[in-house]
């Protein structure tokens, strides 16, 4: 029975050090609901967010190191959907959901094939919802000006370490990469930048 006078036998306070930047990982991302909804952009099942101060719309998400050193670790960012001062910060969270996609289902981001196209597609929020891929962390600023670890960039199976990280693939996660494009060291896909103060 657990003892709310006695604390010489609870578990030693966790380590909160940052994960090294650059280190590459396989993470699961989650989404917390915001229950806002627009049928017509797609936006369904109560998963994007509205900030109703700035009109913005974005992604709550939840990322959960799989593996490794850091196995168990979490890391939150807002993926943009919407902003009323322009596309851009729509723009950067549709580049990297379609790179968490690519890494997700293995697809080589030279594979135009219809296959690989389709793979590209979902049915709505939900199929992010618990979506694995590989993921470089980094390190930024956040509100306060204080170091945090975030996720802007997921890494594609053309990069040299992705299919050690990755692993087999099952269910919605099976497509395959053509043989066609074998991995590389390029560089990974790119970026996400940190949320901008217009989108806040």
């Amino acid at each position: 029975m657990t003892s709310w006078t006695d604390f010489s036998d609870a578990e030693e306070q966790a380590s909160f050090d940052l994960i090294p930047p650059k280190t590459l990982a396989k993470v699961r991302m989650t989404l917390k609901p915001g229950g806002y909804d627009n049928p017509n952009l797609g936006w369904t099942g109560g998963y994007a967010t509205r900030n109703t101060e700035t009109g913005s719309a974005y992604l709550n998400a939840e990322f959960v190191v799989l593996e490794g050193p850091y196995a168990k670790r979490k890391i939150w960012n807002l993926i943009g959907l919407h902003s009323e001062k322009g596309p851009e910060w729509a723009n950067m969270g549709r580049s990297f959901l379609r790179a968490v996609l690519s890494s997700a289902r293995g697809i080589h981001p030279k594979d135009t094939s219809p296959q690989a196209q389709n793979a590209l597609r979902i049915r709505g929020f939900v199929e992010l919802d618990g979506i694995e891929f590989v993921a470089r962390i980094d390190i930024e600023k956040d509100q306060r000006g204080d170091d945090r670890n975030a996720i802007r960039t997921a890494i594609l199976p053309d990069h040299r370490e992705y299919v050690a990280l990755m692993g087999s693939m099952t269910g919605s996660q099976a497509f395959q990469p053509s043989p066609a494009f074998p991995a590389s060291s390029s560089s990974p896909a790119p970026a996400v930048p940190a949320r901008p103060s217009w989108a806040q």
